[in-house]
């Protein structure tokens, strides 16, 4: 019978066996003290309403790294207790195994801790109400620096594991040692995506445009529906979604309908003869504007904006809480002035004149027909 490896003949020993179960109940040990700490946040949280976003936030997220977490915990308090009954090779086995695990279940714990805090700050500043202003500034400036922190969790987690190998920081050796080219050409290639998390980085302070703002961009109108460290992903009404780099507003100019407030003022424009009874046509708008459910009741009005040699243009105009509540009130008011002109005042519809002399008579007539 071949003769067992030197190594796993002392791991098989009693002395071996004996460590490896006390680092077994260890686990066992980690995972009832797990269970003790869920119902404990339970306990705490239970019976608070400004804790009850947090909670069921926390317990959703986190229950899956500290399951990994607290039993790891436990071996690695363990360890030292135990470490002498293993051969040098399978202590640095062992703990070069637990370091790595350890250092992915500390960062899946950070970043599930992250996503339970935005995921709590944004059902406490809900979007789904009129008056959202504050809760879209809180939930922009959240999402983007959780995902700038996550970044950062993930790159220095990275870090700590590759450096933990010989062959990786011999490689960074070699790196460093050439980095005068090898710099520059980094630093070139990276010149663009850099721009965009400094461009992430401002938008978050200072927040030219927020989660659910209504933006005109590239000529399109549209809610901003996703703010990401790299581009901004915008909700055309049309349900089209177009993807911009974020630098394109820190760079180029838009329309924001909501920077300060929801409320908008809209308008709609006639064109109509210049016998049409202006004041009858007001009191018409005040009438529509009054009976309808869009409007806000703040602003109403008809003014005459242009004369031209066949028509007059009246400009009607009126406010609503929101874009979308905006649009409907408009389309409502053109479509019952439209139709009051066309029942009360047909005449007054576009139309085209003609001076005609009667024959023999020495007098003008007039002659009107219509546009059409």
């Amino acid at each position: 019978m071949a003769a067992l490896p030197a190594d796993l003949t002392a791991f098989l020993d009693g002395t071996a066996l004996d460590a490896l179960l006390v680092l077994v109940g260890a686990a066992v040990l980690g995972g009832l003290f797990y269970a003790g700490v869920l119902w404990g946040l339970r306990a705490l949280t239970r019976g608070t309403d400004w804790a009850l976003p947090l909670r069921s936030a926390l317990l959703r997220r986190i229950r899956g790294p500290l399951r990994l977490l607290v039993p790891l915990l436990c071996v690695y308090a363990t360890l030292p207790v135990v470490r002498n009954a293993f051969s040098e090779s399978v202590r640095a086995l062992l703990a070069g195994g637990l370091h790595v695990v350890f250092v992915v279940a500390v960062t899946w714990t950070l970043l599930a801790l992250l996503l339970a805090v935005e995921e709590a700050i944004a059902e406490h500043y809900s979007t789904d109400v009129p008056d959202n202003l504050k809760a879209r500034k809180v939930v922009t400036q959240v999402r983007i620096l959780r995902r700038i922190v996550s970044a950062i969790v993930i790159i220095l987690a990275l870090g700590i594991l590759l450096m933990q190998y010989e062959p990786f920081r011999e490689l960074g050796t070699g790196l460093l040692a050439s980095a005068g080219i090898v710099g520059i050409v980094v630093g070139i290639a990276a010149q663009r995506t850099l721009g965009n998390v400094v461009a992430g980085i401002q938008i978050a302070f200072t927040q030219p445009i927020r989660v659910d703002d209504v933006v005109i961009v590239e000529g399109e109108f549209g809610w901003i529906e996703e703010i990401t460290l790299t581009y901004v992903v915008v909700r055309v009404w049309d349900r089209r979604r177009i993807v911009l780099p974020i630098t394109h507003f820190v760079e180029q100019p838009f329309q924001n309908w909501t920077r300060t407030s929801a409320d908008l003022i809209g308008t709609v424009f006639l064109y109509v003869d210049y016998t049409i009874p202006v004041d009858d046509l007001r009191d018409e708008l005040h009438r529509i504007v009054e009976a309808s459910a869009h409007w806000d009741g703040d602003v109403v009005g008809l003014q005459m904006t242009d004369a031209s040699e066949r028509t007059i243009t009246l400009r009607a105009i009126a406010s609503a809480k929101d874009a979308p509540t905006l649009w409907n009130l408009r389309c409502e008011i053109r479509e019952q002035l439209v139709a009051y002109i066309r029942e009360q005042h047909p005449e007054a519809f576009p139309a085209l004149r003609t001076r005609v002399e009667a024959p023999g008579s020495g007098e003008p007539s007039t002659l009107a027909s219509d546009d059409g």
